[in-house]
């Protein structure tokens, strides 16, 4: 934040020793609180608004005057429900999203949490710190799926430094929920710790019955994001719940969802917020929040709320309305100059006193992240003949792109080839160390994929999946000589390639060459018979216990209902 001297200088622009670095002038913007179009004069000096109101600074000596006449100004908009390792990475990503206006992350840290150790972590934290954007940051309390060391990853001692830091506002999400309601007490343990730390705890309750959503909020559950009806929505603002609505690229549910709220005429849309929740990148073609707010507009939601869902409702609920989400003096200078209040697409961008698009120009490129700390994928050995055998006779069965379900094998398992006329496919999920493997089959991913490799996945282990033996095992290869990514393959040639150099999970791309990349492989499965909505969702996934009904994970085709082990892993 600001220290004494930086506070000692801003004095001095209000006592008028000394001259701010940027005016604003003639500037009509929202103010949050007042919620009304205000005009009016800002002074920036650095990172912080100093001033906001009718006058001008006595000394204006160097200042950058930008007169705003025609425009209108409304606070940085905030994704409060971020997960930053979609293929793109954080930097990358927040770059993309602040010169749409998109200027604060609220961000899972599951994948630093589990692939690097907090010391690193917390050193690509504090590289993210030095950009022009605003990252905070959830603590994780498990893992979403079945860890061969989950109670060793997760533990209190690591969980309770992140929970100290200033920049971590939440606990969760809680995919692990069950547990919890089944005594688990080192997950118990995490959740008070949160609470006695300030920070809010945000579920994950798709489905939730009324006597869940009781329960979990005696638990200490302050906020959920999985309501996908306006009778879930309604259940949730009933509870005392804040209510985050979500617009995915696998739950595109907010125009449904405004619309509910509109035509029962509740009066909530200041208790309301808004997220995109973890979208893919061709998903945000059009946008991140601004997206969204776009929705809302359309949909018929005041100007002004619609703006305040994105931005202010975001910063008061997790007490940081201090600095963000009001165009006032104290706060950074991190707003949004628009041509008209119906488009939120901004042709400026203010971020903590820099520019990040100046007349629909980019300024500021983000590049301060060594990403060397994140291991690479080299994966030091090969597949064999005895890696390829099948035989169980239980396999997944695809319902959509995330839901699956076990299924009886019927189709000769010992040949090295399946027909294409019909849609199972081997799959294996392998160890990224090569210690054990876990063979199986899916039914319903595509009938014509002869060979594909993903180094992206839940917990950093392989995925393969195909029809053909000798192509699957082409593609492992192509993906380890690559360092990480993913790769389809067929009759020996390479079709299709997403390079993920971080790590094996994460692209280096700008995002607008990541969507172009992730489209191309999108469309080769398709043509090979993909048919759901997100592929890439489905390989992460598939190995996520906190959706039904079965997963791949590192004990082993797992049955999530109950709780038990329907083929173990082989060690290798």
């Amino acid at each position: 934040m600001w220290g004494q001297q930086a506070i000692y200088k801003q004095i001095e622009i209000i006592n008028g020793k000394a001259a701010p670095n940027l005016i604003i002038q003639n500037a009509e913007y929202v103010h949050s609180i007042l919620k009304k179009w205000v005009t009016g004069n800002i002074w920036i000096a650095d990172d912080r608004i100093v001033y906001a109101g009718e006058r001008m600074p006595a000394m204006m000596e160097e200042a950058e005057i930008m007169d705003a006449t025609g425009k209108k100004i409304v606070p940085g908009y905030i994704e409060p429900h971020v997960h930053p390792f979609q293929l793109y990475n954080p930097e990358t990503f927040a770059e993309y999203a602040g010169q749409r206006g998109t200027t604060t992350f609220l961000s899972d840290n599951l994948t630093f949490f589990m692939l690097l150790g907090n010391e690193k972590a917390f050193k690509v934290i504090e590289q993210l710190n030095e950009l022009p954007f605003s990252f905070y940051w959830w603590a994780r309390f498990d893992s979403q799926t079945v860890l061969k060391n989950e109670k060793e990853v997760f533990n209190a001692k690591d969980i309770g430094e992140w929970l100290q830091r200033d920049d971590v506002l939440m606990g969760g999400e809680l995919t692990g929920w069950p547990r919890l309601m089944n005594g688990d007490q080192d997950m118990m343990a995490a959740l008070l710790s949160a609470k006695k730390a300030g920070k809010k705890i945000e579920g994950h309750l798709p489905g939730a019955s009324e006597r869940t959503l009781a329960r979990m909020k005696l638990f200490g559950t302050d906020g959920d994001h999985e309501a996908m009806t306006i009778e879930e929505v309604e259940a949730r603002l009933l509870q005392g719940y804040a209510v985050t609505l979500r617009h995915s690229s696998i739950r595109p549910d907010l125009p449904l969802l405004l619309k509910g709220v509109l035509e029962k005429e509740l009066d909530v849309f200041d208790q309301l917020m808004m997220t995109t929740d973890g979208s893919t990148p061709s998903f945000h073609v059009d946008g991140v929040m601004d997206k969204c707010i776009q929705v809302a507009l359309d949909a018929g939601v005041k100007p002004i709320d619609a703006y305040l869902m994105a931005s202010y409702n975001v910063a008061r609920y997790y007490n940081i309305a201090d600095r963000h989400g009001v165009i006032a003096t104290g706060r950074y200078a991190t707003f949004n100059f628009l041509e008209d209040e119906m488009n939120p697409v901004p042709t400026d961008v203010l971020s903590k006193g820099k520019w990040l698009l100046k007349n629909r120009q980019p300024i500021s490129s983000f590049t301060v992240v060594d990403w060397s700390l994140i291991p690479k994928c080299e994966l030091d050995f090969d597949l064999d003949e005895k890696d390829f055998e099948f035989s169980d006779s239980i396999g997944i069965e695809m319902v959509n792109d995330v839901i699956t379900k076990p299924y009886k094998v019927t189709i000769d398992s010992s040949v090295d080839k399946l027909a294409a006329d019909h849609d199972e496919s081997f799959l294996m999920l392998l160890d990224r160390n090569g210690k054990w493997r876990l063979n199986t089959f899916i039914k319903g991913f595509a009938h014509g994929i002869q060979g594909f490799a993903s180094s992206y996945s839940n917990t950093g282990d392989i995925i393969l999946i195909g029809k053909d033996k000798s192509q699957m095992l082409k593609a492992f290869r192509e993906m380890k000589r690559i360092s990480g990514g993913m790769v389809l393959m067929e009759k020996g040639e390479r079709i299709a390639c997403l390079e993920l150099p971080i790590g094996g999970g994460l692209s280096a791309s700008p995002v607008g060459e990541l969507i172009e990349e992730e489209m191309e492989m999108k469309k080769a499965l398709s043509e090979r018979g993909y048919k759901h909505g997100d592929a890439v969702y489905t390989f992460l996934f598939l190995q996520s216990t906190h959706l039904p009904y079965v997963r791949a994970t590192q004990i082993g085709l797992y049955n999530v209902m109950k709780n038990e082990i329907l083929i173990p892993v082989s060690e290798r």
